[in-house]
């Protein structure tokens, strides 16, 4: 049945003018980006069939084009509409950041944050570099690593404060394994880090951790 011969307070793009984006479910919502079907098959009948093969909407916008394209009605100009709408999601957030005190919105850094790092299958170190008044210069990624790990070096984290002439820095890893806990490493490194840019008068506002569908703040656990 195509969606039009469904009741009317059951289309996705309804319930969304009438109760707003949050009613919609994974599925209705990802049928309203994919607008139509393939034969015998709804947007929304599509949009379940992708979201099981993937396994959940944050694992759709990490899946590489050939895993999409092994979805019938999936390709490469899907695949690039979906990578443009995450850009602008990780762009807007970063344009809230530049002129609001990012130390004060900490539910906008998390979910930027979010957007940058959950999903991906190894560690990365991001840091967020601030001026004076705590509002974005830069996001960068400084360092890669493996499934587990990743190496962090102090001094280049201080190297592009400098450089950008920043007044505060927010870092940020991610736990691939999906649990948010700091590890004694962790809690090590962020000391390191603390104490560096203390000689350059930079200050370290927090240390977060991104794992599965949660961020964790380090300030806010006491731990910085």
């Amino acid at each position: 049945m195509a969606i039009t011969d469904w009741p009317e307070d059951e289309r996705p793009r309804e319930k969304l003018l009438a109760h707003g984006a949050e009613s919609l479910s994974d599925a209705e919502l990802l049928a309203l980006f994919l607008r139509v079907g393939v034969k015998g098959k709804s947007a929304v009948d599509l949009a379940r069939d992708l979201l099981l093969h993937v396994g959940s909407l944050e694992k759709l916008f990490q899946a590489p084009l050939d895993t999409l394209c092994q979805v019938h009605g999936m390709g490469a100009a899907k695949y690039c509409q979906l990578q443009a709408v995450l850009e602008m999601a990780k762009r807007a957030l970063s344009e809230k950041l530049r002129t609001a005190d990012a130390f004060t919105s900490p539910t906008s850094v998390k979910a930027f944050l979010q957007l940058r790092l959950r999903g991906l299958d190894h560690e990365e170190f991001h840091a967020l570099f601030l001026n004076t008044a705590h509002q974005l210069i830069s996001a960068e990624t400084l360092f890669k690593g493996s499934l587990s790990e990743t190496r962090i070096y102090p001094r280049e984290v201080a190297r592009r404060a400098l450089a950008l002439n920043a007044a505060a820095v927010i870092v940020a890893h991610n736990h691939p394994s999906g649990s948010p806990k700091p590890s004694d490493a962790d809690i090590h490194i962020t000391q390191q880090l603390r104490n560096t840019l203390e000689i350059i008068d930079v200050s370290l506002l927090d240390h977060c951790i991104v794992a599965a569908h949660q961020v964790i703040s380090m300030a806010e656990q006491g731990l910085l």
